[in-house]
């Protein structure tokens, strides 16, 4: 007999991190894989805010802070806020969190009941599905394929939307495809949910800064003022900044919902780390000049991966418009076998394949809710992604 929580039989361990888990296994064995499941910058956190760090302890900021940030983390994201995005907010507006996971968890927890539906485009972050279950809604899924960029339509999103519908979730550039909505395309889908005001926006914009596209990066609230006051713009430090470990993340939005996020932190987690949040201050009102610099590096492993991926038989790799992610097209190899005599009847045997054989870690795509295709993060250097894509070109030129 079960004694854990049926809300807890709702969710299953993330996909991403059970595969880093098991990379890091194999290497303590001394196996030589190559891992390319982890969603995570390979560049260092900078100095700057490495410094604020250090002198937050010196100077004894080390103590409990208000629940949902200090004064000073809020009037920094404020600032990010107007800076980067246009959008103004008071600080009864902005919740900091520890991590932009935690924020998401708060947000969906504190407002979604049983039988409230949340639209979730595929493919999809793997936690986005997992956090709904927990809170008792009912995940409603839209497939965004390759031959949409990985993006959904206005239509689809129109006949998605019920009574019952109280969140969509938008993510751009997306985890795990890369695929970015230009600010014509998110107007289409505003226009959309004009239309419905019943419906709440969430959009995670964890990824704004690792940006290859040739227009701007916009965020729905900015693209369409009329959706302010129903929409949670969520971000963090994680990815531009090179601060997973420092688990930072924050959301603007109405003060409603921001109330009702505090409630919850202030029975859970309590206040974010108050060095974390020192830094932060650091992050979001220091220098930004790297980040293009970073983006370079970024878009020219893109570009090779993409290359050298699409010069494998059987795949088709899309060129992403941000973040630090392939999502290859896996349909060409689907019922291949391997020399072992396995047939690849999904995206997971294939992942299994590429593992055992080749020695290179992905994460299959049924895990996004979008097969047959797999992620890779390029987030490494150019020798070890050169290294990992010959292995996969090897392997799947090894299948018959």
């Amino acid at each position: 007999m079960s004694q854990t929580s049926a809300a807890l039989g709702r969710i299953q361990p993330s996909a991403t991190l059970a595969m880093s888990a098991r990379v890091n296994a194999l290497k303590a064995q001394g196996v030589d894989v190559i891992g390319l499941s982890a969603g995570e910058p390979d560049f260092d956190t900078p100095d700057f805010v490495k410094e604020a760090g250090i002198a937050a302890i010196r100077n004894n900021l080390t103590r409990y802070t208000d629940v949902d940030g200090t004064a000073d983390v809020k009037e920094a994201v404020m600032f990010k806020f107007k800076r980067d995005n246009g959008l103004d907010y008071k600080r009864s507006q902005i919740s900091v969190n520890s991590g932009g996971k935690h924020t998401l968890f708060n947000a969906l927890v504190a407002t979604v009941d049983v039988g409230d539906e949340v639209i979730i485009p595929a493919p999809y972050w793997v936690s986005y599905p997992d956090i709904v279950n927990f809170a008792g809604g009912t995940p409603v899924f839209i497939e965004g394929p390759a031959s949409q960029g990985y993006k959904i339509t206005a239509d689809q999103l129109e006949a998605a939307i019920t009574p019952r519908t109280k969140w969509v979730m938008l993510n751009s550039p997306s985890n795990p495809s890369g695929a970015a909505y230009s600010a014509d395309e998110l107007k289409a889908l505003a226009d959309v949910l004009l239309r419905h005001p019943h419906v709440l926006v969430m959009t995670d914009d964890m990824y704004e800064h690792v940006w290859y596209a040739s227009t701007p990066f916009a965020t729905i609230a900015q693209v369409c003022p009329d959706l302010y006051e129903r929409t949670l713009t969520v971000n963090g430090c994680s990815k531009a900044f090179s601060m997973t470990g420092w688990r930072i993340g924050f959301a603007g939005g109405p003060e409603w919902i921001i109330k009702a996020m505090g409630k919850l932190q202030s029975q859970s987690t309590s206040n974010p780390c108050s060095i974390s949040q020192a830094a932060a201050v650091a992050a979001l009102t220091g220098p930004q000049d790297f980040l293009e610099e970073r983006n370079g590096v970024f878009r020219k492993r893109r570009d090779m991966v993409v290359a050298m991926l699409n010069d494998a038989p059987g795949l088709d790799c899309p060129t992403p418009e941000g973040a630090f992610y392939v999502y290859p097209d896996a349909s060409g190899v689907i019922g291949k076998v391997t020399p072992k005599g396995v047939t690849i009847d999904s995206d997971e045997t294939l992942i299994a394949y590429f593992l055992d054989e080749a020695k290179v870690a992905a994460v299959h795509g049924a895990a996004f809710g979008l097969s047959p295709a797999f992620r890779i993060s390029y987030a490494t250097s150019d020798d070890v992604l050169k290294k990992a894509c010959t292995r996969i070109q090897e392997a799947c030129a090894a299948l018959r």
